[in-house]
């Protein structure tokens, strides 16, 4: 009986990952599709979506979170083992824009169905590593800004967003954009604009 319930969970949750995959691809090629549509595509039936998700707002719920996890451990990544302020801040959002880019559209989706103050939430553990670096740049002298810590993460993530729409608008290449987003946020802590520049296109050879 045991056995039997674990190969159930297993397709379930089988089920349930390719949902999601086949809901990521369709929603990016078309922010309006459907579960009817996502049903078809991933080849189940409607009920089948419903019971995994149930409603599409669910659903799109997920594919965030699961971006974010992915944010989460990019910024990680970009960070570790980086002592100078300035440099682990243009890795992070070199890392993190790599994975942004990927998600780019959803992140415009997301702001029609997932609240504002949702999407923070999620955010929260970015940020905070991110106050924690801005801190430590601004005690140094590595960065100059008015604002504190705290209110210069929220300018910063602001910006990101920005940069996103940009791309989406058609304002900014893709392939641009993130080198564009690295130089624009370390300008914005204070660094100056020649030696962010100089920083980022190093750090991109």
């Amino acid at each position: 009986m045991t056995s039997m319930t674990t190969g159930n969970t297993s397709r379930a949750d089988a089920n349930r990952r390719r949902i999601l995959d086949i809901a990521l691809a369709e929603l990016l090629r078309d922010p309006d599709a459907s579960m009817d549509q996502i049903a078809r595509a991933a080849g189940v039936v409607r009920r089948t979506v419903y019971g995994h998700f149930p409603s599409r707002e669910a659903l799109i719920s997920t594919l965030v979170d699961e971006a974010v996890e992915a944010l989460s451990a990019a910024d990680a990544a970009g960070r570790a083992g980086v002592g100078h302020p300035a440099e682990a801040l243009a890795r992070s959002v070199l890392a993190v824009w790599e994975i942004a880019d990927r998600y780019r559209l959803l992140v415009a989706l997301a702001q029609r169905t997932v609240t504002v103050q949702g999407i923070r939430e999620r955010l929260a553990p970015i940020r905070e590593e991110s106050i924690g670096l801005l801190r430590r740049g601004l005690d140094e002298g590595v960065f100059v800004s008015p604002l504190p810590a705290p209110a210069l993460a929220y300018v910063h993530e602001q910006m990101l967003f920005a940069v996103l729409e940009a791309v989406n608008d058609g304002l900014l290449a893709a392939e641009e954009a993130g080198r564009c987003a690295a130089v624009t946020v370390l300008t914005a802590a204070g660094v100056p604009a020649s030696r962010a520049t100089e920083l980022v296109a190093k750090l991109n050879d």
